[in-house]
């Protein structure tokens, strides 16, 4: 039997372009979100965050679709049948204004998570401009209860009390949304008690994606005083209700100094170890590090030598010159609060990091002599080492703290001079101290009782 060939139809028709083309453009949100930034000169990272997100959210508004399974099927096997319909996008319903711009600033706070330092520098432009947006939108947008949890959401991430204000006295916004917004503004006025009342019915699992983690947060901030286990279960459902944005990195960074206070060792670590693993080129990694430092050395480690080991497994979570960098400020901390052996240990650690003659070497022997000349049967080996170091490689802290290391070591090896002072009397003046007549008549009364016991007694 003779296959007849059939003419290929041609596939312009489901080609991406094709079907993209046979029906209306939707703008993207977040060209909506943007809409009016460029006129107030938002710097070009911002920008470019929105090109390059304006692609995934094409994609989910459903602006691009792949030709039909069953479309090619039909072409490929000579069919007659008519050609598939494309699938049309589920209808999405619009956002306000309000929900745009927050969600414009939440993902380019995501990126400052990620350790965008040009993030960061933009943030404080884009703050303003939304400010700006949302004073400017007619009141009658705060009716509309997205509206108002977008613009609470835009406050709490750091866009501060002025928009609330303004909102609240417009009189539109709805009864049911009016606890949620009082209290946000009462908590960035400072209004603690005030906001905890207004706050605390709320559940932030009631609330939409990218307001319930901040409100969670923000739960958390006004209960660690006075009930920190609550306020920990609030830092975890952070956590678990906005993963992998700035506001799980916020929560897990207090979580951390909750858990120090405490005296948890054992969390403190598990916390530790995630926070740098995942967080550790977060742009506020370096607060986190020098508090992280001091809340160390508060966990003891030199009555537990358990905990050294435990100190060495969170520091080998992140790079040696990081590492390095950590157990120079652990020694530190170390000496500032007494904690000679974790001083002494974390010195160690970081001259084994460090090049021989490199800046950090000379902190670190700096640490390890000051804590040297405090421990049993080793003043020497740590005067030594002081006496070796030159003031003039130091800044200034670690200078004064060289001052004082010597001076403490010098007061050791020698009496002290105060010891000396004691020993010798006090010159005594050149002018007679004015007496009055009642104490020398006391005195000439002494005497002549001194004499009468001096004298011969006599025998009847």
């Amino acid at each position: 039997m003779m296959l007849r060939t059939l003419p290929r139809r041609p596939l312009a028709r489901f080609s991406r372009s094709a079907v993209i083309a046979s029906r209306p453009a939707k703008p993207s949100r977040c060209a909506t979100a943007m809409e009016g930034v460029a006129r107030h000169a938002l710097t070009a990272l911002a920008l470019a965050l929105c090109l390059v997100i304006a692609p995934a959210k094409a994609a989910e508004h459903g602006d691009t679709h792949a030709p039909p399974a069953d479309a090619h099927a039909a072409d490929d096997h000579g069919g007659h049948g008519a050609p598939a319909k494309p699938i049309e996008p589920l209808p999405v319903k619009a956002h306000g204004l309000p929900v745009e711009l927050t969600r414009t600033l939440q993902l380019l706070q995501d990126r400052i998570a990620r350790g965008s330092t040009q993030a960061h520098l933009a943030q404080r432009q884009l703050l303003g401009h939304i400010e700006q947006r949302l004073i400017a939108l007619d009141p009658e947008s705060w009716a509309e209860a997205e509206n108002v949890r977008a613009a609470v959401t835009f406050a709490l991430a750091g866009g501060g009390p002025g928009a609330l204000r303004v909102i609240l006295r417009s009189g539109k916004v709805p009864e049911a949304e009016q606890p949620l917004a009082l209290g946000a503004l009462a908590y960035l006025e400072g209004r603690e008690r005030e906001a905890r009342a207004k706050l605390a019915g709320i559940d932030p699992r009631t609330m939409p994606a990218g307001l319930a983690g901040q409100l969670a947060l923000t739960q958390s901030a006004l209960m660690v005083r006075d009930a920190p286990v609550k306020s920990l279960e609030l830092l975890d459902l952070a956590r678990l209700l906005a993963p992998g944005t700035l506001v799980e990195e916020g929560a897990l960074r207090r979580q951390i100094f909750v858990v120090a206070q405490g005296g948890d060792a054992r969390r403190f670590e598990a916390l530790a170890i995630q926070y740098l693993r995942r967080f550790r080129r977060s742009v506020y990694a370096g607060n986190f590090r020098q508090r992280f430092a001091g809340a160390l050395t508060r966990l003891d480690f030199d009555s537990d030598r358990t905990r050294i080991a435990s100190l060495e497994r969170m520091l080998d979570e992140i790079e040696p010159e990081g590492r390095r960098d950590l157990y120079l400020l652990v020694a530190r901390a170390g000496l500032e609060q007494g904690r000679r052996e974790t001083a002494l240990f974390s010195a160690e650690r970081a001259m084994g990091l460090a090049a021989p003659d490199s800046q950090p070497a000379a902190q670190a022997r700096l640490y390890r002599g000051a804590a040297l000349i405090v421990a049993d049967g080793r003043f020497e080996e740590g005067y030594e080492a002081l006496r070796g170091l030159d003031r003039a490689d130091f800044v200034p802290t670690d200078a004064e703290l060289l001052d004082a290391a010597l001076s403490t070591a010098r007061q050791i090896r020698t009496p002290s001079a105060i010891a000396e002072a004691a020993a010798t009397p006090p010159p005594s003046s050149s002018r007679p101290i004015p007496e009055s007549g009642s104490l020398l008549r006391a005195q000439e009364a002494l005497a002549r009782a001194e004499r009468a016991m001096d004298a011969p007694t006599r025998t009847p």
